[in-house]
């Protein structure tokens, strides 16, 4: 038998042997775990990482150290004869400061910049897009295509959400009858873009000709021309801007952006990013009966976020923050974590956002990855001596069952939560 793989090659398959119940057993027993899915194999390569990235500090400190403890021994006779040597010696003096000046520009060059979080703006609606449960509710009966019992549902899901009474929806939604069409969500999408960006500009006083790269991020809402495009064409950026727009990426789109201008603030001096984080709510509103889609009806909102990032030194006083580090993981290989958040036509065609039961294991187990990632490579927790000491002095490295060390999470989120009625949420 053959199969054709994404790439065009062919793969061949045969029909495995049988193998008896001893035999069995015994390759079971003999069986290895997957190191390639180790947390431990992760540290190994942080190990290496931190190993890499301080391989000069690791060289020098050795030879600052034999050369402090050679010129420890020397007098000050010894000084003046140097000094004497070198006033004659002019070539040698040359090349060896050139040198030094050489190997510090290099140094100072090649090291990785800065980032900085100048300052962020979230847009808020107008009070007319005010949408309370008893509105949402309201709206939901007056469209007429949801059952008794769907409508039970949406109720239940508003109650449990958390959301509160002052949410906001498009104009097209609150609509009696709804006007989902593409005018209306394009009126959503600058509505939100530029009320974002026009605040964060006014709190910044950087103007928009400044602006070197832009990226823009929208899940469900990818029209022609792009976001970003009606983004330049709206503040009338350079010619020479950097710009994308990201589709299709879901909630973790955001931080993916941030990703993406970071490594891009990497390569470009001096520049300032701009990241545009939102989603559209008029084209994807779900009017079936289908209750996984339905979900995502009372649980997204309008809204979106502007935030201004930033590799220049003089910026460095008035940022809020200074990004570190960036982690990211993919989940996207595993069949569960990839139907999670699925969109579909459901049985009458209608097309919506199907959030399966899974999408809360899925995204706590990422969440786990992400933060014992981060956690790992933090300065003030681990080093490379002690990621190498704990994987050479681990006593029982080949057991299946001895578990990876995680941070307590508990502990690390305690400071940011606070209680509520229902559930605890985050300041």
């Amino acid at each position: 038998m053959g199969k054709e793989n994404s790439t065009g090659n062919q793969i061949s398959v045969s029909k495995p042997e049988s193998i008896s119940g001893g035999d069995h057993e015994r390759m079971n027993k003999n069986k290895l775990p997957n190191f390639l899915l180790s947390v431990r194999l992760k540290y190994v390569k942080l190990g290496y990482h931190y190993l890499i990235s301080n391989a000069m500090y690791l060289l020098l400190i050795p030879l600052l150290g034999l050369t402090s403890a050679h010129l420890s021994t020397l007098t000050v006779q010894d000084f003046y004869q140097l000094w004497e040597n070198l006033k004659f010696n002019l070539v040698s003096v040359t090349l060896c400061s050139s040198l030094i000046v050489f190997l510090a520009t290099l140094y100072f060059m090649s090291r990785p910049r800065n980032v900085y979080l100048v300052n962020f703006a979230c847009y808020k609606p107008e009070p007319a897009r005010t949408c309370t449960r008893e509105i949402f509710m309201e709206r939901s009966k007056t469209i007429g295509s949801f059952t008794e019992e769907n409508l039970a549902f949406q109720q239940k899901i508003l109650e449990r959400s958390g959301l509160g009474q002052k949410t906001y929806l498009p104009e097209a939604i609150l609509r009696v009858p709804p006007n989902p069409c593409m005018e209306e969500a394009r009126k959503e999408a600058e509505a939100v873009m530029f009320g974002a960006i026009d605040e964060l500009l006014e709190k910044t006083g950087v103007k928009a000709k400044d602006i070197g790269i832009l990226v823009v991020n929208c899940s469900l809402f990818n029209p022609t021309p792009s976001l970003s495009a009606m983004i330049v064409n709206h503040y009338k950026l350079r010619g020479n801007i950097l710009s994308y727009n990201l589709g299709g990426m879901g909630c973790s789109a955001g931080l993916i952006s941030i990703d993406l201008a970071k490594q891009l603030l990497q390569v470009h001096p001096n520049s300032y990013a701009l990241v545009v984080s939102m989603e559209n709510i008029t084209l994807n509103w779900y009017f079936g009966n289908n209750r996984s889609m339905l979900v995502s009806n009372c649980l997204f909102r309008m809204g979106g976020a502007a935030i201004l990032l930033s590799n220049r030194s003089s910026d460095r006083r008035r940022s809020k923050y200074q990004l570190v580090h960036t982690v990211r993981t993919h989940k996207g290989a595993d069949d569960k974590c990839f139907n999670c958040v699925f969109q579909q036509e459901d049985e009458t065609k209608q097309i919506g956002v199907a959030l399966s039961k899974d999408l809360m294991a899925v995204a706590g187990e990422a969440l786990k990855t992400n933060i014992t990632t981060a956690w790992a490579i933090s300065p003030s927790h681990v080093r490379a001596a002690p990621i190498f000491c704990y994987i050479g002095c681990k006593k029982n490295i080949q057991d299946e069952e001895d578990k990876a060390i995680y941070p307590r999470f508990q502990a690390r989120f305690r400071p940011f939560l606070h209680p509520c009625r229902r559930q605890g949420s985050v300041r």
